[in-house]
């Protein structure tokens, strides 16, 4: 296991290296002059100019690509365009929104799934099985921002249940009161396409060998269910989480939004529309190491949940 994670650890190195090299020339042959963005349009050519000595946009290419290799290595990215602040206080600050936010919905989405995709498996070709697959074709149907829209009408403005944004210093005040709507949202809409999915893999384990051999030994349903059939069907929802971990950020960056939390989701989608390049940068990066670190840990959740995964 010691060798396996040493090894992928070594792997990673070369890409991040293409990913900083990606991420370096998109911003720097396709993006805006970062001198014209900052100088605003009623600069003249001499400011123009300055900027750019400034940031260092006058040297050749291999200077400038190894300034952006130290802001990664010493985690430095400067100070963001728009509002001067250091941008890794930004993250700092604005990350722990975001994560009260993001995994109470990452561990309710699971939580709930999948003991109610193994109940709908279970039940197959009844009514309940058929009513809960329209049901979560039509929730599937619907767009976030409906969710959002009819939530905030109804439990927020109507019935008076949660506040439709705020946001305090105290992370138990936000946790139960100010997230309690966003996460109940994104939940509800995660659910259906969730459950279908699921549904699936218990099937397909289901209709194996293993699991008529183990009723005909006359094991309860139960242990069958739970012990057998669960744990199997763990090596594919384990590679779903893994997969949606990403889709589930960028649905709380929307959540951010629509909320007004003041997380890193909306920073980001703030410095895009600034174009305040050194965030947008340093959000790349970390992403991209986020997802070569959660990809490691799920491969190695594999050989904990089954053992006969052999890592290599």
């Amino acid at each position: 296991m010691a060798a396996y994670i040493i090894r992928r650890l070594w792997q990673m190195i070369p890409t991040l290296l293409g990913v900083v090299l990606l991420v370096f020339f998109l911003f720097k042959e396709f993006g805006s002059d970062p001198a014209v963005v900052l100088a605003g349009q009623n600069a003249s050519a001499d400011q123009i100019e300055a900027i750019r000595e400034q940031l260092g946009l006058t040297k050749p290419t291999y200077v400038q690509l190894g300034i952006f290799l130290k802001q990664i290595v010493t985690f430095n990215w400067g100070n963001s365009w728009a509002t001067h602040e250091s941008i890794a206080h930004l993250f700092a600050t604005r990350l722990p929104a975001t994560l009260t936010v993001m995994l109470p919905i990452l561990v309710l989405q699971t939580v709930l799934a999948i003991p109610f995709a193994l109940l709908v498996a279970y039940l197959r070709g009844s009514f309940i099985d058929r009513a809960v697959m329209v049901g979560t074709t039509l929730m599937v149907s619907v767009s976030l921002l409906v969710y959002v829209i009819v939530a905030q009408y109804y439990f927020a403005f109507r019935l008076g249940w949660f506040p439709v944004q705020g946001w305090s210093n105290n992370f138990w005040t936000n946790l139960t009161t100010y997230s309690l709507l966003p996460i109940f949202v994104q939940v509800v809409v995660a659910l259906a396409p969730y459950t279908r999915l699921y549904r699936t893999f218990f099937l397909d384990e289901i209709g194996h060998d293993y699991v008529r051999t183990a009723r005909a030994k006359g094991l309860p349903e139960r242990v069958i269910l739970f012990k057998h059939v669960m744990r199997n069907a763990m090596i594919p929802i384990l590679t779903n989480l893994s997969v949606s971990l990403a889709g589930i950020m960028v649905g709380s960056f929307l959540l951010e939004v629509f909320f007004s939390i003041p997380g890193l989701g909306r920073e980001i989608l703030l410095a895009v529309n600034r174009s305040d390049y050194p965030v947008i940068q340093a959000f790349a990066i970390y992403i991209a190491v986020i997802t070569m670190v959660i990809n490691l840990v799920t491969d190695i959740l594999y050989k904990l949940v089954d053992p006969r995964v052999v890592l290599k």
